[in-house]
């Protein structure tokens, strides 16, 4: 249940450098700016309270305010998305450490809003959650083989264990140097990218460099190395489409326009 003082915002990191794409987040993806996809997913969900985009670049505050969008000018300085989101919601002044902050990836057009919805009603259901985010079965070999999606083990609650780039857990009698032998032999899940964090945790957590962190390359591990932090994740049927290259724009915007031929 909601109480009086807490809220449900989100918050999308978006800077402007991205090594392989310039300017990323002013991308046109059939016609609209990357950012303003997301912006748009993001603002179709009953229970968010606020959307605003948080970033470090005078030109996305200005295309942000150009459609209508809420914007928080954050410092080029923040390490990762967590604590430019955690930097953003510190300038919001939020006070209820129960509010519920969700952190969804910038370069996601097609981010599906019931995906966020399965979140907050985690987050909801059971005040001792402190971080949900969600995951979804891997689908192949080459999945699971893959350094860029992350896998996750889970207790029997569906709290993580540990995130990794590479298969976990390890199987030891098969032989790994073919995954393809380990696919199938184990549910091996994937890690989506989107956090809903309690206030008082995402700023408890804020700035604080992790060595795990510092060694996959992951933000959230920092909660789980700090050993206080249950990471709740939530299965989904969900699958990413992020945008990094000019390749991801065109495959994104067949998928647009096939959902438009069939809607």
């Amino acid at each position: 249940m909601h109480h009086p003082g807490s809220k449900t915002v989100i918050i999308i990191p978006s800077r402007y450098a991205s090594q392989r794409l310039p300017a990323k987040p002013l991308a046109l993806i059939a016609g609209k700016m990357l950012v303003e996809r997301v912006y748009e997913r993001c603002s179709n969900i009953a229970e968010v309270d606020e959307v605003y985009v948080a970033t470090d670049h005078e030109k996305i505050r200005r295309a942000v305010a150009g459609f209508g969008g809420k914007v928080l000018m954050t410092s080029p300085d923040c390490k990762s998305g967590t604590d430019r989101v955690a930097e953003a919601a510190r300038q919001l002044g939020l006070t209820d450490p129960r509010s519920i902050i969700i952190n969804v990836q910038g370069d996601e057009p097609l981010v599906e809003p019931a995906v966020i919805h399965a979140l907050i009603k985690s987050m909801l259901a059971d005040p001792e959650v402190e971080v949900a985010t969600p995951i979804t079965p891997i689908k192949s070999a080459d999945e699971l083989a893959n350094p860029n999606i992350v896998k996750v083990a889970l207790n029997a609650y569906y709290d993580a264990i540990y995130f990794s780039r590479h298969a976990i857990p390890f199987l030891r009698d098969i032989p790994n140097e073919d995954m393809s032998k380990w696919f199938g032999k184990y549910p091996f899940y994937k890690h989506i990218g989107i956090y809903a964090y309690r206030l008082s945790v995402l700023l408890g957590h804020e700035g604080a460099q992790s060595s795990l962190e510092d060694a996959e390359r992951l933000e959230q591990l920092r909660f789980l190395e700090g050993g206080d932090v249950v990471i709740r994740c939530i299965p989904v049927e969900y699958e990413a489409v992020a945008v990094d290259t000019r390749e991801d724009i065109e495959r994104v915007e067949q998928i647009i326009q096939q959902r438009t031929l069939f809607a």
